[in-house]
């Protein structure tokens, strides 16, 4: 597994996003799939404090164990008050929860789960700094942020002297390039890396679903209302799906490999945050960003993903 530097952290460039943990798997389920990540390279764990209201943290923590030191653990505040995310003492309140349900002294990278324009920049980096200093959290991160709310951001470290984005996590896969321009674009000018989540459309990368079918039961998209399912797996969805998974074909891969690989190869690429509910999940995750593609692969994924 390849890894890649954000601050001071090294990550595997497959990472484990654990909204899963609590809700759609119970204790034994993620124990598996952690046991999984570290036998094959994975060692950054991505979770929030709003994902299965907590247990994915307590999950996450217990199934690390005694191996915490050799993981990467990030977790996620602010995304479960309708506003205020960002206020200096509810930072802290979350922070100290978070401790607790991870049953650990240190959070690797703390990320702001979206943005708060209620709260001055320079507050909640202020709380994040102390954080910081305290020894309670190594990195910070921010998710759900555009270029101008990171450049914001950027100015106002900058001008109170505190601790700085390392990180974005955004949405971003080859289904939805909403978004990417400007993403790339702030995290060149800041240095940022990037952690895109849901970078397999809920599964839409994975060949699993099929036009016209009802997804297979167990699938994230079989557990979702009808209103999300059917946009998600809309004719326009599949016109793209088909024409990438056509080509991924062609050139002797899978459309999960194409859809891993190519955000891997993107500019200020840090780790490629995917889900998994199984061993086996975890296993074709962490082989899928072999594929190197050339310039030439690229302008034909650019003209066969367009919407």
């Amino acid at each position: 597994m390849d890894t890649r530097t954000i601050g001071s952290l090294t990550v595997s460039l497959v990472g484990l996003g654990c909204n899963n943990f609590g809700m759609r798997m119970d204790e034994a389920a993620t124990q598996a799939v952690v046991d999984a990540c570290f036998d094959n390279g994975i060692t950054l764990f991505d979770t929030a404090d709003v994902y299965g209201g907590g247990l994915s943290e307590e999950f996450l923590g217990k199934a690390l164990g005694e191996r915490r030191r050799e993981a990467v653990v990030a977790t996620k505040f602010g995304s479960g008050r309708a506003e205020h995310g960002g206020r200096p003492d509810y930072v802290k309140e979350c922070c100290e929860a978070s401790l607790r349900r991870l049953g650990t002294d240190v959070i690797d990278l703390y990320q702001i789960h979206r943005p708060d324009d209620t709260t001055p920049h320079e507050d909640t980096l202020g709380a994040l700094n102390d954080l910081v200093t305290e020894g309670k959290v190594r990195e910070i991160g921010c998710s759900n942020f555009d270029g101008t709310r990171i450049d914001g951001a950027e100015k106002a470290a900058a001008d109170r002297g505190t601790a700085r984005y390392v990180t974005v996590q955004n949405q971003l896969s080859l289904l939805d390039r909403r978004g990417e321009a400007d993403l790339l674009a702030a995290c060149e000018r800041h240095g940022l890396g990037i952690l895109p989540y849901f970078p397999l459309a809920s599964g839409m990368l994975t060949g699993k679903y099929r036009r016209d079918a009802e997804p297979p039961a167990g699938t994230r998209l079989a557990g979702v209302p009808a209103e999300r399912r059917e946009r998600a797996m809309s004719d326009k969805a599949f016109d793209v799906v088909e024409r990438l998974e056509e080509f991924a074909t062609a050139e002797g891969h899978t459309i999960l490999e194409l859809a891993m690989s190519w955000l891997a190869g993107l500019p200020s690429m840090a780790s490629v945050i995917a889900g998994a509910t199984s061993p086996d999940q975890v296993r074709a995750n962490a082989a899928s960003v072999g594929w190197r593609l050339s310039a030439d692969e690229r302008a034909e994924v650019d003209r066969r993903s367009a919407r």
